[in-house]
């Protein structure tokens, strides 16, 4: 949620802020802010009467006659006054409380202005695309070496499901192997959260908003969500907690299931497992003092493109542009490893990962507070970033590994994980 007292401070700041991530959002947050003063008047009439209210309750005993009688009226007037004046605040209240969740976070000042995904700017490209002869998908590959099963999936789940099997079983236990043994060397705590949240976090985390209700799984009857990332339920850890400035900075490395309706890609990546309900993946996680989130930003972004480098996968670096940040993101980055078999064997770069500075957002949703060594109290920042989409990393691996018949080589640095398997054969 948006810092509410600084927007009824700086108006326009935030309005040309919003503005750049989408007209209708500098509109939502102009009736917003009507609407905080409305009720910042009500309130001040509230404290009024309910003042007088405590006058004449003091004064009426020390009255008689008809000076009591009236005095009485007037209590009695200025009481239903009131008990209209705290119902329209409800009111307002609840509306406030409402619109805290479909207002953005504010863009960085040096994210890049655009509508869409097209105004994304590649950054720089890193490794070699070696030519693939007659490239094969990875799920041709997958089903001829048996390490992917879809069709029995389908018949099980229904779309977008997929069995991983043999090889394929153990090159994703591999990969979160790599990712922990590297986060942890690098000051990362590992943590398995779990994978249902309450419904108060998921909205604090800022992942019900403006569709995002549409593409989690919810368990209604419980008011709770299955997680569509380890940050929604690693980020609420430390919710209504005073942090110190020893604690900080906190860097998790959380592996959980994922869960998604991938409600707004029907007919897109419709087979295999690129774009899939239920997938795996190693997510880092930073709490920090908001005058060191952009290194740590630009920390998550290094150790990601390690994390790529060291399987020897071709990528390049994108920045996101306003209108492509994600609801509760500040500043994004993706990563796209290219793929040689996508496109029919045209190649292409698909995202494998993701890193955002969600500044505020999320830890004042959270009611999280930072005591720094002079005493003085802050909003912490919070930061996501992909170790691992173990589903998307797979692909990669198969599509630049493969071989001319038909196996798959085995990265180097995933060997030490795999059992004595260097090449992945058909059976």
């Amino acid at each position: 949620m948006l810092d509410l007292r600084d927007l009824r401070k700086n108006p326009e700041a935030y309005m040309q802020a919003l503005e750049k991530r989408g007209k209708h959002f500098s509109t939502l947050a102009q009736h917003f802010l009507v609407q905080l003063e409305k009720r910042h008047a009500l309130l001040q009439d509230i404290e009024k009467l309910r003042g007088e209210r405590n006058t004449l309750s003091k004064d009426i005993p020390k009255l008689e006659g008809g000076k009591r009688a009236v005095e009485l009226k007037k209590l009695t007037t200025l009481g239903k006054k009131l008990t209209t004046e705290e119902r329209k605040l409800k009111d307002l209240d609840a509306f406030e409380k409402d619109q805290e969740i479909v207002l953005p976070n504010v863009p960085l000042p040096d994210v890049p202005v655009g509508p869409d995904a097209s105004g994304n700017v590649v950054l720089r490209e890193r490794g070699n695309r070696n030519a693939v002869e007659q490239a094969k998908d990875y799920l041709t590959l997958g089903e001829s070496l048996d390490i992917i099963d879809v069709k029995r999936a389908a018949k099980v789940s229904g779309s977008r499901f997929g069995y991983l099997k043999g090889a394929g079983a153990l090159l994703e236990l591999a990969l979160v192997q790599f990712a922990m043994q590297e986060l942890t060397k690098a000051g990362f705590t590992p943590v398995i959260p779990p994978v249902i949240i309450n419904e108060p976090y998921m909205a604090a985390m800022g992942y019900l908003a403006q569709g995002g209700a549409d593409e989690v799984y919810s368990l209604d009857r419980d008011k709770q969500f299955l997680v569509g990332t380890a940050e929604q339920a690693i980020g609420p850890y430390h919710a209504g907690e005073t942090l110190s400035a020893a604690q900080l900075p906190l860097r998790y490395a959380g592996f959980s299931t994922c869960f998604r309706r991938e409600a707004g890609s029907y007919g897109k990546d419709t087979k295999g497992i690129l774009r899939v309900h239920q997938f795996d993946k190693v997510e880092m996680f930073v709490v920090c003092d908001p005058l060191q989130s952009e290194t740590e930003h630009q920390k998550l972004l290094a150790m990601e493109e390690k994390l790529v480098s060291d399987l020897g996968l071709p990528y390049r670096v994108l920045q996101l542009c306003t209108g492509d940040l994600g609801f509760p993101s500040a500043k994004t980055y993706d990563i796209e490893c290219w793929m040689p078999g996508q496109n029919e064997g045209r190649g292409e770069y698909r995202e494998t990962h993701s890193t955002s500075n969600t500044t505020d957002y999320q830890s004042r949703a959270l009611e999280m507070t930072l005591k720094r060594e002079d005493r003085t109290k802050v909003i912490p920042h919070m930061l996501n970033g992909t170790a691992f989409a173990i589903g998307r990393t797979l692909i990669a691996i198969l599509e630049n590994y493969q071989q001319p018949d038909g196996s798959v080589r085995v990265p180097d640095a995933l060997q030490p994980f795999m059992h004595g398997i260097t090449i992945i054969r058909k059976a």
